[in-house]
């Protein structure tokens, strides 16, 4: 993307088209400005759009830019936080409020692709949480338990059910999660805004916003070439924000992680590698995810930047980690490789902001975009079509606030992830 093939891999080269779409030059009048072309500035746009307001979305460069062209794919329900722990970060009804919420996310993500016919490689197998010794099958039986009492389908596997669906004896048990799945996800935020458009969505592209003010009780939003007069403004930007809301970049430590993805692997293989097709994550601090496409490509991901010394290193740990996984798999050559950055706040939790009267959001994500941000999108729209109060929202109001030693963190993570791959599954 923008001539980058580092920045999207594979998944800009298998997704279909974005519907057409140009910068904004000339001013317009809406009911609600959303800014960001990612899940949750879609999933909102469109929902509003439906409901019959009048509803522009601006983005800075591409539809999917961020996070939601980049990440693994996987349509996760819940946060990384243990649900038993969500109560008494957020306060009793905001926790349970956002369990529910989100542990349900993920059939609204697919409720949607049904409905609008969005072709993404929908799986909807589940996912597997890959327990790496007797610390990690704790970890995963303990996710289980409090996710059972709650009536979320997941089921603990023993190491031989493991091996069977994974096509590796390398973990002690899995946590397979039935809510979840996979899908291809550039293909997925292209065709939620190709279903936003066809409600009726304003939708511009490469049209960063550079300044707002208020005038007469409404919001103008200033981009290089237009303006737009609204009532509301849903900031949707995310870990990749600038302008008027770096705010809520700042407020984030990003945490570098990349994607190889093989060449088509052959029919055996693929028949002893993931034949469920299940997204998978192990327990490691430093964890590993892989998943199939539908071409028979396997992905395979962990922490770090293709960029410097980072690219022969995550590579070669790569190559080296995929054949102790899989010692069928043989020689393994890479066709797309690429990377981004996950915004993580300080409880690995997301965010509500009001950034001023009618000016809302939902960041902080944590790797877990999909199905958050979709749900989040559409609570958004809700709330602004007062279907939904401030009180009742799923997190309580906070203001941004900037971490101690941001900078310092996302350089550890990036060189501290490079340390650990050198090492790592050379014996």
């Amino acid at each position: 993307m923008l001539n980058d093939p580092r920045s999207h891999g594979l998944w800009e080269k298998t997704a279909p088209q974005p519907p057409a779409t140009a910068p904004l030059t000339a001013s317009v009048q809406a009911d609600v400005v959303v800014v960001g072309g990612g899940y949750t500035g879609i999933s909102s746009a469109l929902h509003l759009a439906e409901a019959g307001s009048k509803v522009v979305l601006l983005e800075a460069k591409e539809i999917g830019f961020g996070g939601a062209g980049r990440n693994v794919g996987l349509i996760n329900a819940g946060m990384w936080v243990m649900p038993d722990d969500l109560p008494g970060v957020l306060g009793p009804v905001h926790g349970e409020r956002l369990l529910d919420m989100l542990g349900n996310a993920p059939r609204l993500v697919m409720e949607l692709i049904a409905k609008h016919d969005i072709s993404c490689e929908l799986e909807t197998n589940g996912t597997l949480h890959c327990a790496v010794g007797s610390e990690g099958l704790k970890e995963i039986e303990n996710r289980a338990a409090q996710w059972g009492k709650r009536g979320a389908p997941v089921t603990v596997l023993d190491a031989a059910e493991t091996a069977r669906r994974i096509g590796s004896d390398a973990y002690a048990g899995a946590l397979l999660d039935m809510r979840a799945g996979t899908l291809q996800p550039l293909a997925y935020a292209r065709g939620l805004a190709r279903a936003a458009v066809q409600a009726g969505v304003s939708l511009h592209t490469a049209s960063p916003v550079i300044a707002t003010e208020r005038q007469g009780g409404k919001w103008v939003v200033r981009t290089e070439q237009g303006t737009v007069t609204a009532d509301w403004i849903i900031v949707a930007t995310d870990a990749y924000s600038t302008g008027p809301w770096e705010q809520v970049r700042t407020e984030q430590v990003h945490l570098p992680y990349f994607n190889l993805a093989t060449t088509p692997l052959g029919d055996n293989l693929r028949k002893s590698i993931l034949p469920g097709r299940e997204g998978v994550w192990d327990t490691k601090e430093i964890l590993s995810s892989f998943r199939m496409d539908q071409a028979g490509r396997l992905v395979f991901g962990s922490v770090g930047a293709l960029r410097n010394t980072g690219t022969a290193v995550h590579k070669g740990w790569a190559q080296r980690s995929l054949r102790k996984l899989f010692p069928q798999i043989g020689e393994v050559e890479f066709e797309c490789e690429w990377y981004g950055k996950i915004g993580m706040t300080d409880n690995a939790l997301p965010r509500f902001h009001k950034f001023a009267d009618n000016v809302v959001g939902f960041s902080g994500y944590n790797g877990r975009g999909i199905a958050p941000g979709t749900v989040f999108g559409r609570t958004l729209a809700e709330h602004i079509l007062g279907r939904i109060s401030e009180a009742e929202l799923p997190l309580p109001l906070t203001d941004p606030r900037e971490p101690g030693f941001r900078a310092l963190k996302e350089m550890w993570y990036e060189a501290g992830a490079q340390v650990a791959h050198f090492a790592d599954a050379r014996f």
